[in-house]
């Protein structure tokens, strides 16, 4: 009978603390299945990255939309007037060599007015240039030196006028690589493409000095 009291005075103090464990496993249990905290859990690796990691993230992205957005920035192209105009590239040097040496001083007769007029055009800056004829029989008269840009044409060596000028020209010729001679051209206007031009005919007619005339002494 003791023992018997012994141990209900025992179970009673442990009664309130066994009341109190089955509360708060209960508590706990409430809170862990609760639709709010399901919301919270991550749904992808992502949602566990550290802060720094995650701003990194975000960095690689807003890398990723600037590049988008400079590279279709520069794609545009200026559409305003232009400003300079760049010099012409084209240059019909080694055509006008071949012209000299295989059609218009070709042969051993030539050869010195030749070699004296390529050397000319290795001084020349000059990228264009063209051959002066005397008539449409392409009779080779002179060198001259053409810019495009400004429609100078001007003497490097030969008989001719120090320059020429639009009006005074009247044939247009370009020069057959493969046939080794020139044709003439239906053009009216001077361009790069242009290898030799012929003057109007007056332009070679020179005025000759008045020569005095003799005063014969009258016969008394």
């Amino acid at each position: 009978m003791v023992i018997f009291l012994f141990f209900k005075a025992k179970l009673s103090r442990l009664t309130p603390l066994l009341r109190s464990a089955s509360l708060a496993s209960g508590s706990l249990f409430y809170f862990l299945s609760s639709p709010k905290l399901r919301r919270r859990r991550p749904d992808s690796a992502d949602g566990f990255l550290s802060p720094s990691r995650s701003s990194s993230r975000n960095g690689e992205k807003d890398w990723e939309n600037g590049s988008t957005t400079s590279s279709v920035t520069s794609n545009t192209e200026y559409t305003g007037p232009k400003l300079y105009k760049e010099p012409s590239a084209k240059s019909n040097k080694h055509i006008i060599q071949n012209a000299l040496a295989h059609c218009c001083l070709a042969g051993k007769v030539n050869e010195g007015q030749k070699n004296k007029i390529l050397e000319e055009m290795e001084k020349s800056e000059a990228n264009n240039f063209l051959v002066l004829f005397r008539d449409a029989g392409c009779q080779f008269r002179s060198l001259y030196t053409y810019c495009p840009e400004t429609e100078e044409i001007s003497k490097l060596a030969g008989i001719g006028p120090k320059s020429i000028t639009r009006k005074m020209i009247d044939g247009l010729y370009k020069y057959n690589s493969d046939k080794k001679q020139f044709s003439q051209i239906p053009a009216k206007t001077m361009s790069a493409s242009v290898d030799a031009v012929t003057i109007h005919n007056h332009l070679w007619q020179t005025k000759k000095p008045a020569t005095p005339k003799k005063v014969v002494p009258a016969q008394s």
